[in-house]
């Protein structure tokens, strides 16, 4: 088990953490993407920030989606996580890299720039939720604790790491998400956030081997009780007959220009980059099908 999120409690029961590493999957993502190093630390930290609000809030067959809506080079980021800590997403412009900060680190608060941030939730309900917050930060996690905080009403901190090594590759990714329940009083939380300001680097510490569990018993105790722990993958959803029902909401003379004009189409999955071919005589399907819904 090589990614995975483990969710743990303080031994007084008024603290939630979640932790996770996640470098295969953000490694994933940057190869089907072939982001460069700012484009992938902006996605790898959205991927790794909506698995942990994911396993956080969702339940059964619920998913969210995270919008990173900025006016930096990076662009618009756009992350998909499920119930089931399986994640998708992509950056609009994925060949960006920047001068690194006086630190060496990337500029990740240049890359995304200013805008909004937004949790878009599909509870299975009749109409999906939407919060929306600025961005305050742009370095990411500060914006997921944001959200949580003004948006849910939950104080939150959070810290997200990925690592990219210089040939561009992921050579780490992970964080945490600790939430204060109701019962957590001021001197926990301040106890709690000493710890975590007092934290090594988190890329540096994932590098040295920690683990999610290293990182729990770090920020909550040793005495803290881990609940639970879950596989996290980058997964996408698409299929060739997901993108055939996209198709059938075109227009008919869009379709039939698509028939006429380029005798077929070819769709690629924003998510992951695979690519679905319709022969004409497959679009002339697509067409009669939604003639016939029309009809009836």
């Amino acid at each position: 088990m090589n990614d995975y999120l483990v969710k743990a409690i303080d031994k007084t029961k008024n603290l939630r953490l979640l932790t996770v590493t996640a470098k295969d999957l953000v490694s994933e993502a940057q190869q089907r993407h072939d982001t460069w190093s700012a484009s992938s630390a902006v996605l790898g930290r959205t991927l790794v920030g909506s698995l942990l609000l994911a396993g956080a809030e969702l339940t059964d067959k619920e998913e969210l989606t995270v919008r990173l809506l900025g006016n930096g080079p990076v662009g618009p980021t756009i992350v998909t996580a499920q119930a089931d800590l399986t994640v998708k997403g992509y950056v609009k412009n994925p060949h960006i890299a920047l001068p690194p900060k006086k630190d060496g680190h990337i500029d990740v608060k240049q890359a995304v720039g200013q805008g909004w941030f937004e949790v878009t939730k599909d509870l299975g309900l009749k109409e999906p939720y939407t919060g929306q917050v600025p961005i305050v930060s742009g370095e990411i996690a500060e914006d997921f604790a944001y959200y949580l905080t003004k948006s849910e009403q939950i104080p939150s901190a959070v810290g997200l790491s990925v690592f990219v090594n210089p040939n561009n590759t992921i050579g780490e990714a992970g964080g945490f998400m600790l939430q204060a329940l109701p019962g957590a009083s001021d001197e926990l939380i301040t106890r709690t956030i000493k710890r975590i300001k007092e934290l090594p680097a988190l890329s540096t510490s994932f590098l040295d081997g920690m683990t999610p569990e290293d990182l729990a018993r770090k920020i909550l105790g040793t005495d803290c009780k881990l609940l639970e722990k879950d596989n996290v993958a980058y997964k996408c959803d698409c299929s060739k007959e997901k993108y055939a029902g996209i198709l059938e909401t075109l227009k008919t003379s869009q379709l039939q220009a698509m028939i006429n004009e380029d005798h077929g189409a070819e769709l690629t999955c924003s998510f992951c980059g695979n690519k679905y071919h319709y022969t004409e005589d497959e679009l002339k399907d697509i067409l009669a099908k939604k003639n016939a819904e029309k009809d009836y």
